[in-house]
């Protein structure tokens, strides 16, 4: 493997490179540092690794982003997935408040209330999803739209006619 060296900086770039010597921000120091070392001493990747603690392939990762994009590779940039990772897009959560709003019997369960577990059954039969999601994905889901989801509670019911008498303050 041939030693990879960073190019030369400009008047601007040197400028914005030691300034970044002074950064409160540790990655920008440290980039700096290995830029500089690299482009000034000519530094190979290992040796700036041990000098600054930092591994082989980050040193030659900021090489590279120096070479190719100049100072700007000294910020550090979001981490984040920039696509869209939701599991019911805005069609699919309007199928599922839907779905909420009719009866479980109706989709072949023997329950009169819908349960986080089969909503995700059912997201993933009716292809609101395209595979079988987690039941906090359905509960996040629900919280997201503004529904507010808490477990069933199941009540005991008397078969007994006079059970809501009986019950009364008066009887006791």
């Amino acid at each position: 493997m041939r030693a990879i060296y960073a190019r030369k900086p400009s008047k601007e770039e040197r400028k914005r490179l030691e300034g970044g010597l002074k950064s409160s921000a540790g990655a920008t120091v440290r980039r700096s540092q290995i830029i500089l070392m690299s482009a000034d001493e000519r530094k190979t990747a290992r040796e700036i690794s041990e000098r600054i603690g930092q591994s082989d392939q980050q040193v030659r990762n900021v090489i590279h982003g120096f070479n190719d994009k100049g100072v700007a590779c000294l910020t550090l940039r979001s981490r984040a997935r920039h696509d869209d990772q939701r599991a019911y897009n805005d069609e699919g959560r309007e199928r599922l408040r839907e779905i909420i709003r009719q009866w479980p019997r109706e989709y072949d369960y023997e329950s009169s209330l819908w349960t986080l577990e089969m909503l995700a059954e059912v997201s993933h039969q009716k292809g609101l999803t395209a595979y079988q999601v987690h039941i906090d994905t359905v509960s996040q889901t629900l919280m997201e739209m503004g529904v507010n989801w808490s477990r069933a509670k199941h009540w005991i019911n008397s078969p007994d006619e006079n059970y809501s008498s009986k019950k009364s303050a008066e009887i006791g």
